[in-house]
């Protein structure tokens, strides 16, 4: 048998190569951002760069170190009514579309912070015998970090795009290297089927309980949509058909003038988009993304087809043949964002994290070009509500048998 403190001990030293690994990430993404770009928001859905380093480092010293390091001394008071982001009870709060006004606290500060907490959390990491409540708030806390890693990608490249250079920020960019030919149709299970996390490993409370679905007959797509197929459906009239779309998607695609996926724009010589890379003509093999729910589900009824619901897909997820099911674009579900049967949020303030949101947003799967490595499973459960295309959200097909 192994020696209990010998197992705690080597559990503590792999979470604290973890933690550093995870905000090590962070700051890579951020260093290559000047000062001037780390403070930036270009919309009410988006935060500023150095906004989401500061956030990600208030959820340790706030869920972490004020309630277990001993004898910790908080950084700086005005901090938690800056960086809390929608935690009724951790107290009050900035007003989201007002983040990118503090230009105060500057970006050194918030690096001081970031050194600050990092110091403390592995003096306490490398000292303490954690407990399985303590070691699953610091893992929660590590994947909220990733998650604001990917949001931290798809604000600045919102925030480039509207810069009229169109500047790049990573020009080692890779776009994916998708399935080519027509897409072919697998059969998906049928029946009754097992959907959602049991473990092991971390998952998020949304992700829970495990629990039975039926799957009525179906097929869905080996592939996802591509640009090429998007401009068919342009050329074919797709954004100015009112019978293609919901009567919420008309009005919003109406309002905002929408005739392409965000980042896209016309020149001369066809259509351009634009990418952390900077600019490029649009590739019709990759695959399509930058695109809310509303023009997912136009498309699908354009094509005499469908949005996979959020258990065809995890359920076919495994099938042989099936491509793209993470890594490359978000992909739209015609599921809404709700309870499994017998949720239970998780109990204190972090109990906030996603149960409150279970209304009014899209179920979304898979994992995108910007989710970090190793963030993404197969019952993942993204949300966005149904109009917001600043992420990397794309689709695939399917249909009834």
């Amino acid at each position: 048998m192994h020696d209990v403190n010998t197992v705690v001990a080597s559990q503590a030293t792999a979470l604290l190569a973890r933690f550093r690994a995870v905000r090590a990430a962070t700051e890579a993404l951020s260093a290559r951002l000047g000062p001037e770009e780390q403070v930036v928001q270009s919309m009410p859905d988006a935060s500023p760069v150095k906004w989401h380093r500061a956030h990600t480092t208030w959820f340790f010293e706030t869920f972490v170190l004020r309630r277990y390091a001993s004898g910790y001394g908080i950084f700086d008071e005005r901090f938690p009514f800056l960086f809390n982001s929608y935690y009724e009870a951790a107290g009050p709060r900035n007003a989201r579309f007002k983040r990118g006004l503090t230009t105060r606290p500057s970006v050194a500060e918030v690096g001081a912070y970031r050194a600050h907490v990092d110091a403390a959390m592995t003096g306490f990491l490398g000292t303490a015998e954690l407990g399985p409540e303590v070691a699953e708030l610091v893992e929660l806390g590590l994947q909220h970090e990733q998650q604001h890693q990917e949001l931290l990608v798809t604000d600045m490249l919102h925030a480039l795009w509207e810069n009229p250079l169109l500047p790049a920020w990573d020009i080692e960019w890779h776009e994916p290297v998708s399935a080519t030919g027509p897409a072919r149709f697998l059969d998906g299970p049928e029946g009754v089927v097992e959907i959602g996390h049991s473990g092991p490993g971390f998952a998020f409370d949304s992700e829970t309980p495990r629990h039975k679905a039926f799957l009525a007959p179906f097929r869905i797509a080996d592939r996802l949509v591509t640009n090429g197929e998007w401009l068919d459906f342009m050329e074919d009239g797709g954004y100015r058909t009112a019978t293609l779309w919901m009567s919420d998607g008309w009005a919003t695609a109406s309002a905002a003038g929408w005739e392409a996926p965000l980042y896209w724009s016309r020149h001369q010589d066809g259509w351009k988009q634009f990418t952390p890379a900077g600019e490029h003509a649009v590739n019709p093999a990759l695959p399509v993304r930058h695109i809310s729910w509303y023009e997912a589900d136009a498309f699908a009824r354009w094509s005499g087809r469908r949005l996979p619901t959020e258990q065809e897909f995890e359920a076919a997820a495994a099938l042989p043949g099936f491509h793209d099911a993470t890594g490359v674009a978000w992909q739209w579900t015609g599921s809404a964002y709700r309870p499994y049967p017998g949720f239970r949020a998780w109990p204190g303030a972090v109990g906030e994290y996603n149960g409150k949101f279970m209304v009014g947003q899209m179920i979304l799967r898979g994992g995108s070009l910007a989710t970090p490595e190793g963030h993404a499973r197969a019952t993942y459960r993204n949300f966005f509500a149904p109009d917001k295309r600043w992420q990397f959200t794309g689709l695939r097909l399917a249909e009834d048998k």
